[in-house]
């Protein structure tokens, strides 16, 4: 699509524009390998950044939120976050499967098992509960159609303040009684996620409403990394008296909040631990953003994997990510389609497009690099799937698990050539066809499309 998704879940908003006639880097990768980049280039023009805006009276020291430039700032306020009153310590459960066919020990750190069916509630109420009194009196405002609506709206319930969730006119009627039933006061308005979310910012300033930012903002971050927290907590007690130790870490990245959370907080801890970040690969604004060394905008998206297809990364998250990711690796959809698949054999669960980017990634990684006897952990991030593409997911898991293939051909149009074509096909093989599409071309050699 040539805009946002209309109801992509966490779009980010326009930042520098994706230059014309350029190709984007991403497509250089091959499948599994995460993406280079100068991490030191970044950094200095991070610092150069910094002292610009102070020379122009914009001081960090007048920034309230200036302990996000302090070494440990991210780790204090990680450890101190308030998610608790809204989310649960998810389980850290050990995916049998997964790991026989990886030959490695997977675990999937279940966020999909929270209250509204993602992670987005931890950073939501974090934020939430770290505005003040008069703040939470005039109330919130956020714009999103997926899960970053939801987290919201119970956030704002649990703390006693009006949320205004404002959602593109065509999101699906399940996503709108969905935050409706939370307590959330919904408003319909634009034609997609850019015009929607242009609303809410100019509705907050008009109304002096906060406005809840989906992933690019320092209490939201922090918020997601307890994520992070929960992970290593949960390895020192499976591990105990095991020779295993933790290895790496593989998380979904849309507009990079959760990674960076995860990310900042395990590599302060952690340093050994790997920590890589994971997009589709028609999505892949961060890879792409970090590849240039600097903030792009995508010119279109894939918005097969709603929750995490983001046009433009955050400005706070990619800093934190170029300084302590570990790469970030880019999948398709019917790596992602396969990875549901794969999660529902060992959880019975099924997981929405985004929430399986993360398992997807792993594969790809253990199989380029013939990674094998490792401890693993994805975090699957969500389950919000619309019921109505379940069939279409599916189709394309065979696909991406390469158990099935589509095939293109012609035949004559004649009698007893399509009997014929399939006995070649099919011959003394254990072949199954599960499907025939048949179209006729009115042309002069009379061939059938099959």
């Amino acid at each position: 699509t040539d805009s946002a998704p209309p109801h992509g879940d966490d779009v980010g908003t326009v930042g520098e524009q994706h230059k014309k006639g350029q190709d984007l880097l991403v497509s250089s990768l091959r499948r599994g390998e995460p993406c280079a980049f100068d991490r030191n280039l970044i950094i200095a023009k991070e610092h150069e950044r910094r002292i610009l805006a102070q020379e122009d009276g914009a001081a960090e020291a007048k920034d309230p939120m200036g302990w996000r430039h302090e070494v440990s700032g991210y780790l204090k306020q990680t450890l101190v976050a308030r998610v608790y009153d809204v989310a649960e310590e998810s389980d850290l459960q050990k995916a049998e499967w997964l790991s026989a066919q990886t030959k490695n020990t997977v675990f999937l750190k279940r966020e999909d098992q929270q209250r509204v069916f993602s992670f987005k509630l931890r950073g939501a109420f974090n934020k939430m509960a770290n505005l003040t009194s008069d703040e939470l009196k005039r109330g919130v405002i956020c714009s999103s159609a997926g899960n970053h609506a939801q987290g919201v709206a119970l956030s704002a319930s649990r703390l006693g303040c009006k949320a205004t969730i404002c959602m593109p006119l065509i999101t699906p009627d399940i996503k709108v009684e969905a935050v409706k039933k939370l307590g959330g006061n919904v408003v319909l308005v634009g034609e997609n996620y850019d015009e929607c979310q242009a609303y809410a910012i100019k509705t907050a300033q008009e109304q002096g409403l906060s406005y809840i930012h989906p992933f690019d903002d320092p209490y939201v971050i922090a918020g997601q990394g307890t994520v992070g927290v929960e992970i290593l907590r949960q390895c020192s007690i499976d591990f105990v008296n095991q020779d295993s130790d933790l290895d790496a870490i593989f998380v979904p990245v849309g507009g990079g909040g959760l990674l960076a959370g995860v990310s900042t907080y395990i590599k302060q801890v952690r340093p050994d631990v790997k920590v890589f970040g994971v997009e589709p690969l028609g999505a892949a604004c961060m890879t792409e953003a970090l590849m240039r060394g600097e903030i792009c905008t995508l010119p279109s998206v894939d918005a097969f994997a709603d929750g995490v297809a983001v046009k433009t990364a955050g400005t706070e998250t990619f800093r934190l990510i170029s300084s302590f990711c570990d790469g970030i690796i880019t999948v398709t959809t019917e790596e992602i389609c396969a990875a549901i698949k794969d999660v529902f054999k060992d959880t019975r669960s099924i997981l929405e497009p985004a929430g399986a980017v993360s398992v997807a990634g792993m594969k790809a990684y253990c199989k380029l690099h013939g990674v094998q006897d490792k401890v693993l952990v994805a975090v699957t991030s969500g389950a919000n799937m619309n019921f109505d593409r379940l069939r279409l997911v599916s189709d394309i898991a065979n696909f991406g698990a390469k158990t099935e293939v589509m095939l293109a051909t012609s035949i004559p149009e004649k009698p007893g050539s399509f009997k014929r074509f399939v006995d070649v096909l099919v011959g003394d093989d254990n072949i199954s066809l599960t499907e025939f599409k048949y179209r006729y071309a009115m042309s002069e050699d009379g061939k059938a499309h099959i």
